[in-house]
C-alpha cells in the first residue's frame, strides 16, 4: 500500500490533551487494484482514541457520560473538573450533545455484549425478572427490566403509558437477547400483569409469575385506611386546629421574646424533676411548658417511620396526640398554676383541641373505624413480616425456605380468622367492608404471593433451591436512586420535565457500578471502556455508532397530553388560527 494523501486534523482527549496531527490515509497500489478493489487504510492509533469524524475523544467521552448518568453532576461542575484535571475546554452545549452519545455507546456495548451476558446467566442456572415502571407525575414513563440475583439494568424502554400492549415487546426482546427467566417478579398494576401472563403464555416451559409483597400490602392499606384518613384530615381542617396550634406557638414565642432560651431551661428542669405531682412552674418557664405541649402535638409526624401513608396514617397520630394533651391539660388544671398568664396560656391551649374532646366535629366516630382498620392492616404486615421493628427478618427480602413456609402459614391462619371473624349481619358494616378488603385482595393475588423457591440445576447432576426476593425492593431501591441522583443534578424537586426527556438508556449507566458486569462489558474495569467503545467503531470508521444510533420505536399515541404534543398545541399559531375561526362566525 502507498499513502493516498494526508489530513490535518486536531483532537482533545485526556492522554493528550488538545494536539493537532497529520493522518496518513494509504491505498492500495495500481498493481493490487487490477486484483481486487481498491482498499484504504488509516492510522489504527488515532482510530483508538477519536470516533470517526470526531475531535474529542473516547475518553473524554466516558468522563462526561460517567460523570452525568453515575454520578449525576451538573454540566458546568462537568466542566470546570475536566479543565481543571486534564486542561480540556468544553462547552456546556458540548457536554450535552457527549453525554447523548455516551448513552448511544453504552447502549449498542451492552447490546454486544448480550451474549456474554446470556453465558454468565446460564453458568448461574437462570435469572428472575423484576419488571416495574417509573415516571414522574404520570408522564416520563419508564418501564426497566432488571435482573434480581446480579442486580443488573438488562433494558430500559420509555413507553408512552404503562399499558401491557407496549410492555409485552420488549419482555419478548430480553428473553431473545438473554434468554427466558426463571421467575417474573410484578408489581400489582393491571398493565404489569397482563404482559406478564401474556409473555408466559408464549414460553414453552412455565414459570412463575410472583407478585411483590410490599405492593400487596400497600394497596392493601391504600384500598383499606384511605377514605377514613381522608375523612379525619377533612375533620381537622374543618376544625383548624393545627393552624390555631401553630399560630398559638408563635404567640408564645413572640411572648418570651429574647427570654425564650431562659423559658427552654426552665422546661428543661421541669422536665428533670420528679413526676411526683403535675404542677407547670410559674413566669417564663411555665410559659415555655404550654408552649411545648402544643409543639408536641404539631410534631405529630414523628410517629412515622417515614415510610409514607399506609405504612404511617399521620392524622391518626395527630388526633391521639391531640386526645393525650387534653387530657394532660385537664390534669395540670386541676392544680392550676398561681401565674394567671400561665393559667391562661393553658385554658387557651385547652380550647384550641376542645372539638377533639367534645366530638364536634364527629372525630370520635371516624377515628374509632380508622383505629380498626389501622389494626387489621397490622395483623396482615405482621403475617408478612414487613413490620419494620422486626429488621432480622425485614431486611432480608430472601428469607430462608422455612421463614417463608412460616409466612404463607402465617397469611393463611389470618385469612382464615378474618373469614371466622366477619359478621354475615348486624350494624358491623365498617366491620364487614374492612374484612372483605382484605379478603377480596387475597382472592384476586393470592396465586401470586407464593412460589419463590426455585429448583436450579448444578455443575454435574444435582441441583439446588434459590430464592427469588419477595418484593420488588432492589427495583424500587434504583429508582428512589436514580430520581434523587437527578434532583441533585437539576434542583428541582418535581422531575416531570427532566424524566420526559431522560432517553432510557441512562438506566443502563447503573451497571458500570456492577464489579461483575464491568468484568464482562469492558473487559477488566472501567478503565477500558473508552478501548471498548472504540472497538465498536472499529468495522465501520466511517459513522461513529452514535450518529447511527436507531431511533426509538415510535408508538400509537395514548397519552392525553404528551410533551410533543404539548409543543404543537402552544404555538402561538395555534391559538390564532382558533380566535380568528371563533370571530369569524
Amino acid at each position: 500500500m502507498r499513502v493516498q494523501k494526508t489530513q490535518r486534523r486536531h483532537g482533545v482527549t485526556l492522554a493528550h490533551g488538545t494536539f493537532h496531527l497529520l493522518e496518513a490515509v494509504y491505498t492500495c497500489t495500481p498493481a493490487c487494484r487490477q486484483s481486487g478493489p481498491s482498499l484504504a487504510s488509516r492510522t489504527p492509533t488515532l482510530a483508538a482514541i477519536l470516533p470517526p469524524r470526531g475531535v474529542v475523544g473516547y475518553d473524554v467521552l466516558v468522563a462526561v457520560g460517567l460523570a452525568r448518568f453515575v454520578h449525576h453532576q451538573q454540566r458546568e461542575e462537568i466542566r470546570a473538573a475536566l479543565g481543571r484535571d486534564h486542561g480540556v475546554v468544553l462547552s456546556t452545549g458540548e457536554i450535552s450533545t457527549l453525554a447523548r452519545r455516551f448513552l448511544a455507546y453504552l447502549e449498542a456495548l451492552h447490546q454486544t455484549a448480550a451474549p456474554a451476558l446470556a453465558a454468565v446467566f446460564r453458568a448461574d442456572g437462570g435469572w428472575p425478572l423484576h419488571l416495574d415502571a417509573t415516571g414522574e407525575d404520570g408522564r416520563g414513563t419508564l418501564v426497566v427490566a432488571y435482573a434480581g440475583w446480579r442486580h443488573w439494568v438488562l433494558g430500559a424502554w420509555k413507553v408512552p403509558t404503562e399499558r401491557a400492549e407496549f410492555i409485552l415487546p420488549h419482555l419478548h426482546e430480553v428473553a431473545t437477547a438473554f434468554g427466558p427467566p426463571c421467575a417474573i417478579m410484578r408489581d400489582l398494576g393491571r398493565a404489569m400483569a397482563d404482559a406478564s401472563e401474556d409473555f408466559v403464555g408464549s414460553l414453552p416451559k412455565p414459570i412463575p409469575i410472583l407478585a411483590c409483597h410490599y405492593h400487596f400490602l400497600a394497596d392493601i392499606g391504600e384500598d383499606l385506611l384511605a377514605k377514613g384518613h381522608d375523612q379525619l384530615r377533612g375533620l381537622f381542617r374543618q376544625a383548624e386546629i393545627v393552624a390555631r396550634l401553630r399560630a398559638c406557638v408563635r404567640q408564645h414565642g413572640e411572648r418570651l421574646g429574647s427570654a425564650i432560651e431562659q423559658g427552654r431551661q426552665g422546661l428543661r428542669q421541669w422536665l428533670a424533676e420528679s413526676q411526683v405531682g403535675h404542677r407547670i412552674p410559674e413566669g417564663r418557664s411555665g410559659v415555655a411548658v404550654v408552649r411545648s405541649l402544643a409543639q408536641w402535638v404539631l410534631d405529630y409526624h414523628a410517629e412515622g417511620t417515614d415510610e409514607g401513608f399506609p405504612f404511617d396514617v399521620p392524622y391518626l397520630a395527630l388526633y391521639d396526640r391531640c386526645l393525650q394533651v387534653t387530657s394532660a391539660i385537664g390534669t395540670f388544671l386541676r392544680e392550676a398554676p398561681a401565674d394567671r398568664h400561665v393559667r391562661n396560656s393553658l385554658e387557651r391551649l385547652q380550647q384550641i383541641l376542645r372539638p377533639i374532646d367534645s366530638d364536634v366535629p364527629p372525630f370520635v366516630s371516624v377515628s374509632t373505624g380508622l383505629t380498626r382498620r389501622v389494626e387489621f392492616f397490622a395483623e396482615l404486615r405482621e403475617a408478612l413480616r414487613l413490620n419494620p421493628k422486626d429488621p432480622e427478618t425485614v431486611a432480608k427480602t430472601t428469607p430462608e425456605i422455612g421463614t417463608l413456609e412460616d409466612i404463607q402459614d402465617a397469611v393463611t391462619a389470618l385469612e382464615a380468622s378474618l373469614r371466622a371473624r366477619r359478621p354475615a349481619r348486624g350494624p358491623a358494616q365498617d366491620l364487614r367492608q374492612a374484612i372483605d378488603i382484605i379478603l377480596a385482595h387475597l382472592d384476586r393475588h393470592g396465586s401470586h404471593l407464593w412460589g419463590h423457591a426455585i429448583t436450579m440445576p448444578t455443575p454435574g447432576s444435582g441441583t439446588t433451591i434459590r430464592l427469588v426476593d419477595r418484593t420488588n425492593d432492589c427495583l424500587e431501591s434504583y429508582f428512589h436512586g436514580m430520581k434523587h441522583g437527578e434532583r441533585r443534578r437539576s434542583g428541582r424537586k418535581i422531575l416531570t420535565q427532566d424524566f420526559e426527556r431522560l432517553p432510557a438508556a441512562a438506566a443502563l449507566a447503573v451497571n458500570l457500578t456492577r464489579a461483575d458486569y464491568v468484568e464482562i462489558v469492558c473487559h477488566g474495569s472501567l478503565d477500558r471502556l473508552p478501548a471498548a467503545f472504540a472497538a465498536l467503531d472499529h468495522g465501520n470508521r466511517s459513522r461513529s455508532v452514535a450518529a447511527g444510533a436507531t431511533a426509538p420505536p415510535a408508538y400509537a399515541e395514548t397519552a392525553s397530553l404528551s410533551a410533543a404534543d404539548r409543543r404543537v398545541i402552544r404555538m402561538r399559531a395555534m391559538g390564532d388560527r382558533i380566535v380568528s375561526a371563533a370571530q369569524a362566525r
